[in-house]
C-alpha cells in the first residue's frame, strides 16, 4: 500500500474527504520526523514505538572494489512494533492453527 492508497483507505473508514485525511497524515509524518530529529521517541500503545537508534562506526567493504572501508557512525530512525500490532499481523498464522480463538484487535489492547 502506498501513501495515496493509505489516504483513500483511511478516508473511507472515517468518512472524511481525502484532502483532510491527507493533511492529517502529512502532519503525523512531519511530527514523527521532527520528534526523532530532536532525539525524542513516540510511543503509540498497542501499535509501536518510533525511536532513534545510534549505529556505531564499523568496517565494511566497497562492493565495487572489495577494498575495506570505514562506514561512518549514524543515527537511524527505528520502529518497534507493539504487542497488539504483532498479534494482529500474526492472526493468519493463529487462524490456520485454531480458527475459534482468533483475537480481535480490540481484545489485544488496541
Amino acid at each position: 500500500m502506498n501513501k495515496s492508497e493509505l489516504i483513500e483507505a483511511v478516508a473511507e473508514r472515517v468518512d472524511l474527504p481525502k484532502t483532510s485525511v491527507g493533511k492529517v497524515l502529512e502532519s503525523f509524518m512531519e511530527t514523527i520526523a521532527e520528534t526523532l530529529a530532536d532525539g525524542g521517541e513516540i510511543a503509540l500503545i498497542g501499535f509501536g514505538t518510533f525511536a532513534v537508534k545510534d549505529r556505531p562506526e564499523r568496517q565494511g567493504r566497497n562492493p565495487a572494489t572489495g577494498k575495506p572501508m570505514t562506514i561512518s557512525a549514524a543515527r537511524v530512525p527505528g520502529f518497534r512494533p507493539g504487542k497488539a500490532l504483532k498479534e494482529t499481523v500474526n492472526i493468519n498464522k493463529i487462524a490456520a492453527h485454531d480458527s475459534e480463538n482468533v483475537p480481535e484487535l480490540d481484545e489485544v489492547g488496541a
